[in-house]
C-alpha cells in the first residue's frame, strides 16, 4: 500500500522557516499545531496547502542539517524532504533573488585527493553527487512560473554545492567553480540530500540567492537575507500540491 505524502521542510535559520510555520493549520479541526522537541530542535506538524508537513529549523552547517533530516525520516515518517533557504550565486548570469532548484548536490569541501580521489568525491561511496527528485524539480519549475512574487527573476535547475564555510572570497569562489561547477553555494543542502539518498527519500533543494558569494558577500547577504528567504518559502508553498 502506497504511503500517503508527508513532507519534511528544513531551513537552517529562523527567517527561512518562520513564515511557513505561521501558515500551518492544525491537522484536525479544533486542535492545535503539534510541536515536538527532539534532538535540540523543534518540529512543528500541521497542514500546508492542505498537505501534512513537518517544518523545522535545523541550525547552520552540514552536521546539523544531516541530523535533522535523519530525524524527520525516522521519527516523523516523512516521505519527501524540501530544503528551503538562501544561497550565494555561482553560475554566470545568476543574480540576487534569482532561484536555484537542485539538479544534484555535492560537497565542495570534501577533499580526499591525497588518497587519489577527485575533489568532492566521497571515498567508498557509489555516488558523491546526490540527484534531486525529478517530480519535485518539475513542481518547483511550474510553480515558479506562476508565482507573482517571482516576476522579474529567473529559476535555474542546477548543481548545489555545500560546505561548512560562508563563501565571501573571490579566490574561494573561483576554486569551487573549478572543482564542481555549481549554480550556487550554501552550507546545508548536500547533507540533507546525502541523508535522503541513503534513506531512499525523494528530495529537492530550493535556494533563493541572497548574495554573489564574493568579497561583497556579508554586506549584500545581510541586506537581502529576509527577501530571499521569503521568496524561497513562497515557492515551497506553491510547489507542494504539484508533486
Amino acid at each position: 500500500m502506497k504511503k500517503s505524502k508527508k513532507v519534511g521542510i528544513i531551513g537552517a535559520m529562523s527567517c527561512e522557516v518562520e513564515s511557513l510555520v505561521k501558515k500551518l493549520k492544525p491537522i484536525q479541526k479544533g486542535s492545535s499545531l503539534v510541536q515536538t522537541e527532539a534532538g535540540g530542535l523543534i518540529f512543528t506538524e500541521g497542514l500546508l496547502e492542505g498537505l501534512p508537513v513537518v517544518v523545522v529549523k535545523s541550525g547552520i552547517g552540514k552536521v546539523n542539517a544531516a541530523l535533522c533530516a535523519q530525524r524527520l525520516i525516522l521519527q516523523f515518517g516523512v516521505t519527501h524532504i524540501i530544503n528551503t533557504g538562501i544561497a550565494g550565486a555561482m553560475a554566470s548570469g545568476l543574480g540576487v533573488l534569482d532561484v536555484v532548484v537542485s539538479k544534484d548536490a555535492v560537497y565542495h569541501d570534501m577533499d580526499a585527493t591525497g588518497f587519489g580521489y577527485k575533489k568532492t568525491q566521497i571515498p567508498q561511496m557509489k555516488t558523491s553527487a546526490f540527484k534531486a527528485d525529478k517530480k519535485m524539480i518539475d513542481a518547483a519549475t511550474i510553480a515558479f512560473a506562476e508565482l507573482k512574487e517571482a516576476a522579474g527573476h529567473q529559476l535555474v535547475v542546477g548543481r548545489i554545492a555545500s560546505g561548512d564555510q560562508f563563501i565571501s572570497d573571490r579566490s574561494q569562489k573561483d576554486e569551487i567553480r573549478r572543482s564542481c561547477k555549481p549554480a550556487c553555494v550554501e552550507m546545508e543542502g548536500t547533507a540533507i540530500a546525502h541523508a535522503a539518498y541513503l534513506n531512499k527519500i525523494p528530495f529537492a533543494i530550493i535556494r533563493c540567492m541572497s548574495d554573489m558569494a564574493d568579497d561583497t558577500g556579508e554586506k549584500t547577504y545581510s541586506f537581502n537575507e529576509t527577501k530571499a528567504a521569503a521568496l524561497s518559502a513562497k515557492l515551497v508553498c506553491a510547489m507542494l500540491p504539484l508533486f
